[in-house]
């Protein structure tokens, strides 16, 4: 009689983790760093077609890296969930905090419940406003959150990003130079491969716009960007 095939469960949350991790490491990495007026994403993406960065509601922008259809139908849930949670209660009931748990729930069950793990890592932010602070929380592939204050980078080799934003951040960043920043800290993450406007995509909660906060900035926006950045 044939022995049956066994793995350990701690064997196998390892190996899904591994697998995971390895899937992640060749997406292409993303920043997200607090400024003066909100908070900016910044993300290495050559595609004009495909967004990593977009809003989830009034204030709150989802980032995700990794497998683009995963982070993508991650993304479609968290609208139809802030649209029906915001209809049936309040808008002011919709937060990052109650999105982000949602989809550890989420995320957590796949990879517990699944053979395959999601190949993502996410990140949901909201900016801030009347007296209170941004907020930024890093979701990995097994549904384990972690909030930012400042900056975070996900995705790729995120090290050697990590700790030129430790050693270059401070409060009060203009747009321009926040934006600045995160491209510097992107091409520690690609091995400082050129990052221009048509490489990069980048996208702002700004506080200071009425109504809705989130917005993408066009190439010729983030090009003059870039320009006064390496004037200054």
């Amino acid at each position: 009689m044939a022995m049956p095939f066994y793995v350990s469960p701690e064997q196998m949350m390892q190996d899904k983790a591994e697998y995971a991790r390895k899937g992640i490491a060749r997406g292409k990495s993303i920043v997200a760093i607090e400024y003066q007026d909100g908070i900016a994403l910044v993300a290495e993406n050559p595609s004009r077609s495909l967004s990593k960065l977009s809003e989830i509601y009034d204030k709150i922008a989802f980032a995700g890296v990794g497998k683009y259809s995963e982070f993508e139908n991650l993304r479609k849930v968290g609208i139809r969930y802030a649209d029906v949670k915001g209809y049936s209660y309040s808008r002011h009931d919709v937060t990052a905090k109650s999105l982000a748990n949602a989809y550890s729930q989420a995320i957590g069950q796949v990879f517990t419940q699944e053979m395959k793990p999601l190949e993502i890592e996410i990140l949901i932010v909201e900016a801030g406003d009347e007296g209170h602070p941004n907020e930024m929380y890093h979701l990995l592939y097994d549904g384990t959150i972690t909030d930012y204050r400042r900056f975070v980078v996900m995705g790729g080799a995120k090290e050697s990003a990590m700790q030129l934003l430790e050693e270059s951040y401070r409060d009060n960043l203009t747009l321009t130079q926040a934006v600045d920043l995160c491209q510097k800290a992107l091409l520690k993450t690609n091995g400082n491969k050129e990052l221009t406007a048509d490489t990069i995509e980048v996208a702002i909660l700004n506080r200071k716009r009425g109504g809705r906060k989130f917005q993408r900035l066009q190439a010729a926006e983030l090009q003059a960007i870039l320009e006064e950045a390496g004037s200054a």
